[in-house]
């Protein structure tokens, strides 16, 4: 006889199995309820998330790397649920036919175990780094912020600009990529997008005048996409692209001179723009100025760094969107992603049961 189960969730594990949402179901929910209600969603809940930051249990990355790429599996866990992401991060790919990001994650239920949902990630991530970047830029970028340089113009760039657009009130767009392609991809994806979009021949003339420059690219290398010339005073770096060992965007003189916030420390050491400065170079959790336990921008003239890696915990905040709004707009399809057993102490049993089928 079984137990009955209060927690909603896990009673639909119990009786029907795994939520699972694949690339076209995602694909799908992300058009009903377009891009900028979920980046705004998505941000809500990193917002929410951060703000109870001691509930957490926290730990940096484990990655496999190698010399085309990096495979990383990312968890963390509150005392009701638990997710991981499987990500990978191989910039050669597109050569393949592949995109050079690609991923999936689990939630689960802390008190059994259950994966209660099973989703892909590869346009989750892309959609949540859109949303920790916008959200750190409305705590650190000046007020009435309107010009943003957006330097790599890849897979990410498109949500890059919507997310700004639509949380911040960005109007006008300055675009950079080494590749004209990418490029002019950018411009017919956010046709119609009411954004006024400049593609420029270099970084330099991208960021002259920008109030906010965003970096995105791909290359796994240690690379000077800005230099301190580039700089000028009030401005806000949303440094995205470096985020692992030996791949950086940004010359360490412009770390120097900026106040530099994070999102878990012990990661952006190891991964971010800071990974080249010492133990005592100073830096600030982004979640300890929503708390009001740090300061954010002290003044109209400084120059603010996000020294964005991607933590475990906004994919955590992606997926329960996900998975709340799967539910709610019926997408997704259960699925035995564990064994569903009539005796639970009695796993062989369900091979005899598998084979009487087969028979």
């Amino acid at each position: 006889m079984k137990t009955t189960v209060h927690n909603p969730d896990l009673a639909r594990f119990v009786e029907a199995g795994t939520l699972y949402l694949g690339a076209t179901e995602a694909a799908e929910l992300v058009r009903r309820q377009g891009v900028a209600r979920c980046v705004e969603a998505i941000a809500h809940n990193i917002h929410a998330d951060f703000m109870r930051w001691a509930d957490f249990d926290k730990t940096a990355r484990v990655a496999a790397h190698s010399d085309v790429g990096v495979i990383e599996l990312m968890p963390v866990a509150d005392a009701q649920r638990y997710s991981f992401k499987y990500v990978n991060g191989h910039p050669g790919n597109t050569r393949l036919g592949l995109s050079t990001v690609m991923a999936f994650g689990v939630l689960a239920d802390v008190a059994t175990g259950a994966p209660l949902f099973l989703s892909e990630l590869t346009l989750t991530t892309a959609l949540r780094t859109a949303a920790m970047s916008a959200l750190a830029a409305q705590v650190l970028a000046r007020p009435g912020s309107r010009v943003m340089a957006l330097i790599g113009n890849g897979a990410q760039s498109e949500f890059q600009a919507l997310a700004f657009q639509h949380l911040l009130g960005i109007t006008e767009l300055r675009l950079y990529d080494v590749d004209p392609a990418a490029s002019a991809k950018l411009v017919a994806n956010l046709q119609g997008s009411g954004l006024r979009i400049t593609v420029c021949a270099s970084t330099a003339e991208a960021v002259k005048g920008a109030d906010i420059v965003t970096t995105v690219t791909a290359d796994k290398r240690n690379a000077l996409i800005l230099t301190p010339e580039m700089i000028e005073p009030g401005m806000h770096l949303n440094a995205v692209g470096g985020d692992c060992p030996g791949k950086t965007e940004l010359h360490g003189d412009i770390l120097d001179a900026a106040k530099v916030f994070v999102e878990y420390e012990p990661q952006s050491r190891i991964e971010g723009e800071i990974q080249h400065k010492g133990a005592d170079f100073a830096v600030t959790e982004f979640w300890q100025v929503l708390l009001g336990e740090r300061s954010g921008r002290d003044g109209a003239d400084q120059v603010t760094v996000f020294d964005s890696v991607g933590f475990a915990l906004e994919d955590f905040s992606a997926l329960r969107f996900m998975q709340q709004t799967a539910e709610s707009l019926g997408l997704g399809e259960r699925i035995a992603l564990v064994p569903q057993l009539s005796d639970p102490k009695n796993l062989f049993g369900s091979l005899r049961a598998t084979a009487a089928v087969a028979a």
